[in-house]
């Protein structure tokens, strides 16, 4: 981890599937695969980092943090392109933000605002 705290996002990777090899706790697994989606974000590699934190999902359902960030990815995924398709990346966004804060009502103010604020909060 002091790896990635400093920046060192190559040895990092390394580290994570060392782990990934040895650990055999899926609730383990799992934030090792989230911590790799991190790093991936952090290098602008945003369909690897979705990949990523599927896959933490898929052992862990309880990432909040997971789904804020696949939200996020989602939401700035929209640079250019017609209106159609950002509308699709934002409803999807807005399903995971919904997702996160079922799981933690208390946290992501700003997605909770953003969702009221266009119509996507339920």
């Amino acid at each position: 981890m002091s790896a990635q705290s400093e920046g060192n996002y190559a040895e990092a990777l390394q580290n994570y599937y060392e782990a990934m090899r040895l650990e055999i706790d899926p609730y383990d697994r799992s934030y090792i695969l989230y911590n790799i989606g991190l790093i991936h974000t952090s290098n602008g590699e945003h369909t690897k980092a979705l990949e990523y934190y599927f896959r933490a999902l898929e052992r862990n359902p309880f990432l909040p943090q997971a789904l804020n960030n696949m939200a996020v990815i989602c939401h700035y995924a929209i640079r250019q392109g017609d209106s159609e398709v950002a509308e699709s990346w934002f409803n999807q966004a807005a399903e995971y933000w919904k997702q996160a804060i079922a799981l933690t009502p208390g946290n992501y103010i700003a997605a909770q605002n953003w969702l009221k604020i266009t119509g996507r909060f339920e």
